[in-house]
């Protein structure tokens, strides 16, 4: 039983890295289909989606089951429980790709205005972070995950600087409407994969620790 329960923890970790390198992929493709105006690109990270969500499928079952079945404490049962938070932000972070590139396409449909130099530093910044908590989570190392949590508050800060340009362009050339309501969707869903990175650079730490960092905060014993 035990030896069983050991390859269904190892079963459930590996999931949730390919379910997280689907969602990074799916992140790098729907920026480069934005920065080169592909609209196969584009389309092609779309029709990845249902990738990740029968993953998350997958995840919410055996999550449920390993809980159900096995009683797991401890360690193991931070594990399970981080898990599952992750499983749903990754989850979330592919709907953001998906996101991405439906305003990517239409982009890249329309007149050609200057892409805020600002977006590709945020989607760096963005990818980035999802890579640490990654590599954090496959490592089970919270000083990698502890280095994301300070990349939220710069692409917060970015987010705020694109919105404040795109609204003066919009007023500066109503024509330019369309175009920058996309760039601006495209910022706002990088700030939001950083805020899921984060989450989940939170949830790695405690399940390596069983200590608590929400909102930044280091609890204090």
């Amino acid at each position: 039983m035990e030896r069983h329960f050991v390859q269904e923890l190892d079963a459930l970790k590996k999931r949730l890295i390919k379910m997280g390198s689907f969602a990074e992929q799916g992140i790098a493709d729907a920026i480069t289909s934005l920065l080169e105006r592909r609209v196969d690109l584009a389309e092609h990270t779309i029709a990845r989606d249902p990738q990740i969500n029968d993953l998350e499928v997958e995840i919410d079952d055996a999550v449920v089951d390993l809980l159900a079945l096995q009683q797991p404490v401890a360690a193991d049962l931070r594990f399970i429980v981080a898990a599952l938070k992750i499983n749903t932000a990754v989850e979330r972070i592919g709907d953001h790709a998906v996101n991405i590139a439906e305003s990517a396409r239409q982009y890249a449909l329309g007149p050609d205005i200057r892409i805020h130099p600002e977006i590709p530093r945020m989607a760096e910044i963005a990818k980035g972070m999802l890579r640490n908590v990654i590599d954090g989570f496959i490592h089970s190392d919270p000083g990698l995950c502890r280095k994301v949590l300070t990349g939220d508050d710069e692409i917060d800060d970015l987010n705020r600087k694109v919105f404040r340009d795109l609204a003066s362009m919009i007023r500066a050339d109503p024509a330019s409407l369309e175009q920058a309501l996309e760039l601006m969707r495209v910022s706002r869903n990088l700030e939001r994969v950083a805020d899921l990175a984060t989450n989940i650079a939170e949830d790695v730490i405690f399940m390596a620790e069983a200590h608590v960092v929400k909102h930044h905060r280091e609890e204090k014993g």
